[in-house]
């Protein structure tokens, strides 16, 4: 009996040896990943096989794995890059690691859902890979579901439409580049008006979006949702290039590296891009743009990364604006004509951006960004022709002069607990806008004034600060957010004698919740729900209470994303949204319109299939219901709301030099009123290129709206009157679509 009590303890006492040796022999594997360039690469999936225990590098390609062991096998990947496979050393236990990973051809068989931290971002990603941009237009449609129309001679930011929204120019969703904001409140022309022609294409090198309100660290204007850009720190190699096509079209870009650094700490570029074209139209559009950005990086001896970008541009344009429809039907004019041929404008925008990434010992990362710009606008419309000033025209001028100053700041870090992990992700932030001379006038010829509807100065101060957290626990992670926003608004109407300085101030806090599974390696569920809103112009302040200044939007979304073969991705999402009542301001007739409470609910369906090694094929359906909570007539119609939408091509790369791409965009047609007795005509247009490359050279054919169709870009239900007619009419008028036009491009890499 003695003999087995010893036997006994003598176990005991071994296993517990055992589990304290185990315990002491754990260690936190630290590494920090890189690529070639030797810059972080964030977001890559890092999975002790041995284990059974993973993370994701955090925005300074930092890795912490706890619980390691000596001997435990290390799997690294992300989708582009080479799987990085190995095994923990004794040394691993001390030494600093840095690991290089090796980019490669994106594949979509790589992809694995339950592995990637944004499964469709980076099937959109591959989207940018396998077809890229070269126009500011087609930046914004590789988000899926989004639509575009330029509809003031290419110079004017183009009208946006997503998820059963006419955005107009950026109402409903929120646009940035590199962290600085696009859209502008309380803009001359409307309420966050967005114009992306500041960016140059191919310094893009990343899109984030995200639709519906779910996002804490997005705030004004994110309703329907929110578009992130990022542009490249390096250049891979200079490259200049050279676009001819019809119309008179020309477009020249370079790209520069600027610093020939072999440590690689230091990278610096710069690029400049011109486009000037007359259009299809019978009145030249006298269209130019000219395009600078630079920017610098400089990585710290700690890994920390400090990077400089300046920008400028700046734009002129004559527009044929939108024409009615009867005049066409009559033979009057053709679709490329035009009643007012002296609309048009100006426009220009410098930018400096000044951004910082810290790590933080703890093992958290801090990002910062400060940014500047300044802005300035003009703009010359007539929708209505003689409706309102029978002898000199309904012309209009819209203008303004804006500064703009701003700090965002984002820590993030993560816990790993027992049974589950935490990433925590909390910031604030400030901008400010000092717009001088916001002018709405009736004009003649775009010289002389007539009269001044509206003039003042606004000031408007948004601070915010936000708390986000994502639980993971098993296959499940729960992320709660919540986001505080203050606004002040003021406004100097200088028309007014007594010169009064109106000013009002708003606090709204929104929560979110959403919800993900990871139902297997390959399938992922979700559920999101939050709360948003979109500030409303300053000068609505003059006619309204603070309950509509910041209107809300109440979101939820159910979906999944699931790879059912080694090449095929498919995503869908049920959702609704409904938005409160709101006051308008109308920066085309000064006046504010009230804007009743709606709801929309819909369906997103989207594939990706990579039929081989060289073919890509991609599309994306939305079917929305879109109605006002308020009944006009017995009608609850929203206007140009749009109801379906479909997107899609297939693009080819590397077979013997050659790649390309056939792509289609199809739009339904659509009430242009809230009864629905005119009609917004839909449209189906379809777009083709090929590239051929050899050595440094690569040579290019585009052609837009191959089978040449006959479709209208942007179309409004307006009441206008000819000068040779005696009663007003409300029918379609319209912007034509580019018929068929063909580019040939020259590229040199150098």
């Amino acid at each position: 009996m003695k003999l087995l009590r010893i036997t006994l303890l003598a176990v005991l006492f071994g296993m517990v040896f055992n589990i304290e040796a185990q315990i002491s022999n754990s260690f936190t594997f630290e590494a920090q990943l890189i690529n070639k360039e030797q810059e972080p690469i964030a977001n890559a999936y890092v999975y002790n096989k041995t284990r059974n225990k993973h993370t994701h590098s955090n925005s300074a390609g930092e890795v912490k794995l706890v619980g390691s062991h000596v001997g435990d096998t290390i799997q690294v990947g992300l989708l582009g890059y080479k799987t990085y496979l190995f095994f923990l050393q004794k040394e691993d236990i001390t030494r600093p690691n840095k690991i290089e990973l090796e980019e490669k051809n994106i594949a979509l068989e790589e992809l694995v859902i339950s592995k990637d931290k944004n499964p469709l971002r980076s099937i959109v990603s591959l989207d940018l890979h396998t077809n890229p941009v070269n126009t500011s237009q087609e930046i914004l449609r590789k988000v899926p579901g989004l639509f575009i129309g330029q509809h003031a001679g290419g110079g004017k930011a183009e009208q946006i439409f997503l998820r059963g929204f006419d955005i107009d120019h950026g109402t409903d969703i929120s646009i940035s580049v590199d962290g600085m904001p696009v859209n502008m409140v309380s803009h001359a022309h409307g309420q966050g008006y967005s114009d992306l022609h500041f960016v140059i294409p191919e310094t893009i090198q990343k899109i984030d979006f995200g639709k519906g309100p779910y996002y804490a660290n997005q705030g004004d204007f994110n309703t329907a949702g929110y578009v992130s850009f990022a542009t490249k720190n390096k250049l891979e190699e200079s490259k200049i290039s050279l676009e001819l096509g019809d119309f008179n079209s020309i477009r020249t870009l370079g790209m520069f590296n600027l610093i020939d650094d072999n440590s690689k700490k230091d990278n610096a570029y710069m690029a400049l891009e011109y486009i000037e074209t007359d259009g299809p139209f019978e009145s030249s559009q006298n269209f130019n743009r000219l395009n600078l950005f630079a920017k610098y990086q400089t990585i710290l001896d700690n890994f920390d990364k400090i990077s400089i970008t300046a920008s400028h541009f700046t734009s002129s344009w004559d527009a044929s604006g939108q024409i009615p429809q009867r005049e066409v039907d009559n033979n009057n004019i053709t679709r490329f004509g035009a009643i007012d041929d002296t609309e048009g404008g100006e426009t220009s925008r410098s930018n400096l951006n000044l951004q910082y990434l810290k790590s933080l010992d703890n093992g958290g990362s801090l990002s910062t960004n400060i940014f500047a710009s300044n802005y300035n606008f003009n703009l010359f419309s007539n929708f209505t022709f003689f409706l309102e000033d029978p002898i000199n025209g309904d012309q209009i001028k819209q203008t303004e002069n804006r500064n703009i100053y701003g700090l965002n700041a984002t820590y993030t870090n993560r816990k790993d607990y027992t049974n589950f992990s935490v990433k925590y992700r909390n910031g604030f932030g400030v901008r400010h806008d000092d717009v001088q001379d916001v002018e709405l006038s009736k004009t003649k010829n775009r010289r002389e004034t007539i009269t001044q509807l509206q003039l003042g100065d606004v000031r408007q101060t948004n601070l915010y600060g936000f708390l986000d957290a994502k639980v993971a626990i098993g296959k499940f992670e729960i992320n709660p957010s919540i986001r505080m926003d203050y606004f002040n608004f003021r406004y100097n109407d200088q028309l007014q004698t007594n010169y009064e300085t109106l000013s009002k101030s708003k606090v709204i806090v929104n929560p979110k919740l959403n919800i993900a599974m990871n139902a297997s390696e390959n399938l992922q569920l979700f559920v999101k729900s939050g709360i948003g809103f979109h500030s409303n112009d300053a000068r609505v302040i003059l006619q309204s209470d603070t309950r509509k200044l910041l209107p809300r939007a109440y979101g939820v979304d159910v979906g999944g994303i699931w790879k059912p073969t080694k090449n095929l991705v498919l995503n869908s999402a049920l959702w609704y949204l409904q938005s409160e009542e709101e006051l308008v301001y109308v920066g085309d007739a000064g006046i504010i319109e009230p804007s009743g409470e709606s709801e929309r609910f819909g369906i997103d369906l989207g594939i990706r299939y990579q039929l081989s090694k060289h073919f890509y094929f991609n599309s994306d359906v939305t079917l929305v219901t879109a109605r006002s909570l308020e009944e006009v007539s017995g009608e609850n119609f929203i206007p140009l709301a749009p109801d379906f939408t479909v997107t899609g091509g297939i693009a080819f790369k590397d077979i013997k030099k050659f790649s390309g791409g056939l792509r289609l965009r199809y739009l339904d047609n659509r009430p242009a009123n809230e009864d629905n007795s005119i009609v917004a005509k839909g449209y189906l247009v379809n777009d083709f290129n090929v590239n051929y490359s050899v050595n440094k050279l690569t040579f290019g054919v585009a052609i837009e709206n191959i089978f040449d169709v006959d479709w209208n870009e942007t179309q409004f239900a307006t009441t206008s009157r000819l000068q040779n007619e005696t009663q007003p009419v409300e029918e379609i008028h319209f912007t034509p679509g580019t018929p068929l036009f063909t580019k040939f491009t020259i590229s040199y890499s150098f």
